[in-house]
């Protein structure tokens, strides 16, 4: 390679030296489609109608907007063997959690088992995931019961509770399909990674606690969910506590525990953590009805209405007083639920290989909430335990949910009174062996080890519900993460370059320990698009660089600065303000003597230089297409 006096290349300028393109004008409705399209359409779901005759347009938007008659068309008996094995194992999960679920949102437990009969069926119509299993979760029953619970008390009121549960599962549902419609999907995405740890790690610490009471045999308990209140809850009633209760209790989440330990060695043994709920639900019951052991503190579910879900249209109350309570709940369970739902959708995708649609998964899961809430159901996801159990089954596409609501179905018209003698205890320890399974403290310490400040983010989350509300956690922890990208914003990175020896490249100083100044010569990288947020920061840090060189080079004794170079290539947009800090910095170069060279500016930001005659403020002759040209113009002037 021909290098020059400092080792960097040495071009012939005048033949390499290359015009920077300004892309064609664009009408602004046409430039703001393509702006709206790609925002909002980054996958173009339409594509697969171009060029298709009407006919054929009508069936592929049916299969669009109903996936179950795309890959009916290819069902075969194979795939139903393999998703009859899944439906009914992933079944016998959600029955016994279905109404330990329910019991936690302060709910009649009989709607754990209509909550898993509707939802299913709708998603299994218009979801597009093979392995999501459909159901409730705990979190979104954490947060009814408790965020309905500090406005009516459920013992007192339990129908007024009940409205309130319906009304809000409609709004989390009309929310869900709203986002979906509007492909607003990536709102969830400010859901960070570190604040769903913490979150659900929270979540399960106070879940958890709430079991005490039915562990402990209590009837009163606290209806907040802090840390402090629970626990002065439990030890200010230690004359109430019953033993028989509480050694049956841990004698179940031990075999509980048991189970999950051996799955988790075994992954072929899937299946014994699977049933081991429904086992324990019906060993316990045998055990209750042949001891009468509810006759001396054991307390149990007691009588269940058989038949299908009612429909409780009628029941959304829209008019209570307390709506916006409902509002609320509904709005945040709504959101927890889709990035719970869409998270363990696409992970699983992605370990089968194939591809499902955000915006579609966010409208089915609406679509099933709004349904739900009209026939006796409260939110539901796609939680990560029951999807999990599902694949592990060997489900092959959405038919094992369909399963799994027909064997809720015959529960629900022909099993309903074996349920009687289900101890509450044996549900409390039920919701107490799954939430110990979102407790991911490995991944905290690889937060720690990775990102301090998502670390900090994760355990913000994680204290703030433990020691405050569900809720509050959650607000604390996504007020950080936003707080985050605004400093990104506000904050960008800047950095010199230096050039690599025996080649044409340029890399940060910092991160290349072997690569060169240039003498006289400043290069600069700004590492964000340049707006009004970071503006004025910018044009100060490229100032404070400017005198740290000067000052370097003044005390070394060499060749004076004269020029300084700012590669754009990180700079994908600019506003006005952009635009304005570039002109006054050009000013500024002038009057200390400097030249001010812009290098690779990307199409968005060379259109709108061009509109705000930044170019022919700089010189056309001062743009180039790279900073290894941008220094060969430097160079050539310097001859």
């Amino acid at each position: 390679m021909n290098t020059g006096e400092y080792g960097y290349p040495k071009f012939n300028f005048e033949q390499q030296a290359h015009t920077v393109s300004i892309p064609p004008p664009q009408p602004f409705i046409k430039s703001l489609k393509n702006t709206v399209k790609e925002t909002l359409f980054p996958d173009d779901p339409l594509r697969q109608f171009k060029d298709q005759p009407p006919s054929r347009k009508f069936i592929l938007g049916i299969q669009y907007i109903f996936p179950i008659f795309d890959w009916g068309s290819r069902y075969n008996l194979s795939f139903f063997k393999s998703d009859i094995i899944a439906g009914i194992t992933i079944a016998s999960l959600s029955i016994p959690q279905g109404i330990s679920y329910a019991k936690l949102a302060n709910l009649p437990p009989i709607f754990g088992l209509y909550s898993s009969f509707v939802p299913p069926l709708v998603y299994a119509m218009m979801g597009s995931s093979k392995d999501l299993a459909v159901g409730t979760f705990a979190v979104a029953s954490l947060l009814i019961g408790s965020m309905l619970g500090a406005v009516v008390n459920a013992n007192e009121n339990p129908k007024l509770h009940l409205q309130l549960a319906l009304t809000a599962t409609f709004v989390a549902g009309v929310l869900e399909a709203s986002l979906g419609i509007f492909r607003l999907g990536f709102i969830v995405d400010f859901l960070s990674h570190s604040t769903i740890i913490g979150f659900m790690a929270g979540s399960a610490i106070v879940v958890s606690l709430q079991q005490l009471k039915g562990i402990l045999g209590l009837q009163h308990f606290t209806q907040s969910t802090d840390l402090i209140s629970v626990l002065r809850s439990v030890f200010t009633q230690t004359h109430k506590w019953r033993w028989e209760s509480a050694v049956l209790g841990i004698c179940i989440l031990l075999c509980l525990l048991f189970a999950r330990f051996v799955s988790t060695k075994r992954p072929k043994l899937f299946w014994i953590s699977a049933m081991a709920p429904l086992t324990s639900v019906i060993l316990s019951s045998v055990f209750v009805y042949l001891t009468h052991a509810h006759k001396h503190g054991v307390q149990v579910i007691g009588e269940l209405k058989k038949g299908l879900n009612p429909i409780t249209i009628k029941e959304l109350s829209f008019g209570s007083e307390y709506l916006f309570t409902a509002i609320k709940t509904g709005t945040v369970t709504g959101v927890i639920a889709l990035a719970e739902g869409i998270a363990v959708g696409r992970s699983f995708a992605m370990l089968k290989n194939y591809n499902i649609d955000g915006n579609k998964e966010m409208i089915a899961f609406g679509m099933m909430n709004i349904a739900g809430s009209c026939t006796s159901c409260y939110v539901t996801t796609g939680p990560f335990s029951r999807s999990a159990v599902n694949l592990n089954a060997g489900c092959k596409t959405a038919m094992s949910n369909i399963v799994m609501a027909i064997t809720v179905m015959i529960t629900l018209l022909f099993l309903i009174p074996l349920f009687y003698y289900t101890p509450i205890v044996v549900l409390s320890s039920i919701i107490v062996s799954a939430m110990l399974g979102l407790i991911n403290y490995k991944e905290a310490i690889h937060l720690w080890s990775l990102d301090k400040f998502d670390f900090v983010v994760c355990m913000s989350a994680f204290l703030g519900v433990v020691f405050w509300s569900v809720e509050i956690g959650l607000v604390i922890a996504v007020a950080l993460s936003l707080l985050r990208v605004l400093l990104f914003v506000a904050r960008p990175k800047t950095y010199a370059l230096g050039h690599i020896p025996n080649s044409s490249i340029y890399r940060s100083i910092d991160q290349y320990q072997n690569a060169k100044n240039i003498p006289g010569i400043l290069i600069l990288q700004m590492d964000a698009p340049i707006y009004f947020a970071n503006a004025a920061y910018l044009r100060e840090r490229i100032l404070r660089w400017v005198d740290e060189e000067e000052d370097k080079l003044k005390s070394l004794g060499g060749n004076s600065l004269q020029y300084v170079i700012l590669s754009l290539s990180a700079v994908g947009n600019i506003d006005t303000s952009g635009i304005t800090m570039l002109g006054e910095v050009k000013k500024l170069m002038e009057r200390r003597g400097l030249k001010l060279i812009l290098a690779n500016p990307g199409g968005e930001v060379i259109k709108k230089m061009n509109k705000a005659k930044l170019i022919d403020v700089v010189a056309e002759e001062w743009i180039y297409l790279t900073v290894g040209e941008a220094i060969g113009a430097c160079n050539f002037m310097l001859r």
